[in-house]
């Protein structure tokens, strides 16, 4: 199997330098992923030594950085948003925006819960055949499709159980 010039063992970087195949093994990504981030704007080598990427510690937070922000849901283009963001308060804004956008998809989650739930506890034999159920497809049938989407139109999860 051959090696890639940028995780081949015989091209090891200093102690204060890391190579691609170095910086993304300590996370347990393949290379190419950095390659995407630097291509996208996250990230940037150092240096490069013969065409080679070099990796400085700092790159080890940015790239924790970069995970710990898209395991919280934020997409690639917000990230960049943030680290290129001129200030706290800046950064600041846009995890405010972040957050609201989370508290959306937490009361859409939650209306979609108690659904299943009214399902599950629901008294009728067959759910769909429950009056609540067939009212709120009704209604939602009744609606256009950009409100049901944006949850204008009237969908809220039963409160009575029939």
């Amino acid at each position: 199997m051959k090696s890639s010039p940028d995780t081949d063992p015989a091209i090891e970087a200093t102690e204060d330098e890391f190579t691609i195949g170095q910086l993304a093994g300590r996370f347990g990504l393949a290379t190419h992923v950095l390659r995407h981030w630097e291509d996208v704007g996250l990230i940037e080598p150092a240096e490069r030594v013969n065409g080679r990427r070099r990796y400085r510690p700092w790159h080890i937070s940015r790239v924790a950085t970069i995970l710990l922000s898209k395991e919280a849901g934020f997409r690639l283009d917000e990230i960049k948003a943030i680290v290129d963001a001129p200030d706290g308060p800046a950064r600041k804004e846009l995890l405010r925006r972040h957050r609201d956008e989370l508290d959306r998809r937490l009361a859409r989650i939650e209306a979609s819960r108690q659904i299943v739930q009214h399902g599950i506890d629901c008294r009728a034999e067959d759910f769909t055949r429950c009056p609540n159920f067939v009212r709120i497809v009704e209604e939602m049938a009744a609606i256009r499709p950009s409100e049901a989407i944006n949850g204008t139109g009237s969908g809220e999860a039963p409160t009575s159980h029939h």
